[in-house]
């Protein structure tokens, strides 16, 4: 059975070190979490696979880290500042906040409270910014006003010029980034599906105009197919075209990638054809050229961006629920992770059968030759069906066990997550063996 409740996955992670709430020694913040120990693993090697598969393993693509603080005139030049708004209401009588777009119509045309019923107890809409704002500078005035980002692609637009200046890119080329991005959500929820702080990997890929309408199709397919790369289920993810009254304001055409959460379909990533409004506006308000020359037709022209935008900790949480499952054995059910190895926190377990005899030292000799390599986890504290199910519940793909053979014949056995089927092998090609396993 797989998890239908999102509140599995978010006893499983504070439970396994995967995800706490931030500063809960003092009563939480609200929609801000804490990556324990196994969660900031999974959440490294999400993004490095990410890095790879578009930066890495493509010529066209290069890499980017802009300032999370930057020139407030670049939020107003991208209509952040007098158009990132959330329509907010609030309920007089339970004091709730809501967002109005948010709200079903039967409740809106009585101005009802969808959470304790009051007719009538509806403010009317304001408009609210989703900005964090901060100051720059010892004196809090208008003059030093500066915002925390809200998305990471300003800062690549804004490099457009610096980036084809120093790395000598040509139309059609793309450049990445992974980073921090903040947003004052009215109503965060369902864990670390939206929060106020959240890390962001986006791509611009710059095209000639009229060239957009094929690298959109183009890039559709790349990221749907990504995914696969993570272990999630195709089957759970599909395609949604924005309509009309769904289109940003920058946008041309707008596709997400949804994917089917305990909480319904939902966005797991956009692929947007942005034209040329982001560049087009930061050449007006900086009034610094931003065009493109092309060489060999002899043509100037603002490129188009076709945007793809994901945020790791939302594609952390669908790995958490895609791999969750709960297994009817025999005499048991046991709490399983399938997660696909490359993105397992731990690779390998490994456990001595019984605290003596040599086992456990024998065990921390694999232990130490395999952390050359890989993430691994030692144990040897109670039976070891209990530390297999420990580790089932981690995701660990492989769990390694030292036994009274092993100290005749030097072999070892290692056992598969999911069959939990076992093999003996020799144990100087364990190493060789994960390798296989985890990336081939």
């Amino acid at each position: 059975m797989a998890a239908t409740d999102i509140e599995k996955i978010v006893s499983l992670s504070k439970r396994r070190g995967f995800i706490f709430q931030s500063s809960a020694i003092y009563g939480k913040l609200n929609a801000c979490y804490d990556y324990g120990p196994l969660g900031v693993e999974m959440k490294r090697n999400i993004k490095d696979i990410w890095w790879k598969s578009m930066v890495q393993e493509r010529e066209d693509i290069v890499g980017l880290d802009a300032a999370i603080l930057m020139h407030p005139r670049v939020w107003e030049a991208s209509g952040h500042v007098s158009g990132f708004t959330d329509p907010l209401v609030d309920c007089r009588h339970c004091k709730q906040r809501f967002r109005e777009d948010e709200i079903d119509e039967k409740f809106l045309e009585k101005r009802q409270c969808p959470r304790c019923g009051t007719v009538g107890s509806l403010t009317e809409a304001r408009q609210f910014n989703l900005m964090f704002k901060t100051h720059m500078g010892p004196v809090e005035e208008n003059a030093s006003v500066v915002y925390l980002r809200p998305e990471t692609a300003q800062g690549i637009y804004v490099n457009f010029k610096n980036v084809i200046d120093s790395s000598r890119m040509k139309i059609p080329f793309g450049i990445a980034q992974i980073g921090k991005a903040f947003r004052n959500e009215i109503t965060p929820g369902n864990f670390i599906f939206r929060t106020r702080e959240f890390e962001q990997a986006e791509m611009q890929f710059f095209v000639k105009p009229g060239e957009d309408e094929k690298f959109f199709e183009m890039w559709k397919e790349i990221r749907i197919n990504w995914y696969s790369r993570l272990g999630i289920k195709k089957e759970n993810l599909r395609f949604h075209q924005h309509g009309k009254d769904e289109l940003a304001h920058y946008a041309k055409a707008a596709f997400d990638i949804e994917y089917k959460y305990p909480i319904g379909w939902k966005e797991l990533e956009g692929i947007h054809n942005r034209t040329d409004f982001d560049l087009s506006k930061h050449q007006e308000f900086s009034n610094k050229d931003l065009s493109y020359f092309d060489d060999k037709t002899r043509e100037r022209f603002i490129p188009y961006v076709i945007e793809t935008s994901c945020g790791i900790d939302r594609i952390l949480l669908t790995c958490l629920v895609d791999g969750y499952e709960e297994e009817k054995l025999e005499n048991e059910t046991r709490t399983v992770l399938r997660l696909d190895p490359k993105i397992a926190p731990v690779k390998a377990a490994i456990f001595p059968l019984v605290k003596k005899d040599g086992m456990p030292e024998y065990a921390r000799k694999i232990e130490k030759d395999l952390r050359k390599s890989f993430m691994v986890f030692y144990d040897e504290t109670g039976a070891v069906g209990r530390r297999y199910r420990r580790q089932d519940e981690a995701g660990t793909p492989f769990c390694i066990t030292v036994d009274s053979q092993t100290l005749e014949d030097d072999t070892v056995t290692i056992r598969e997550r999911d069959s939990m089927q076992q093999i003996r092998i020799p144990a100087n090609g364990v190493r060789d063996e994960l390798r296989k396993r985890i990336w081939e």
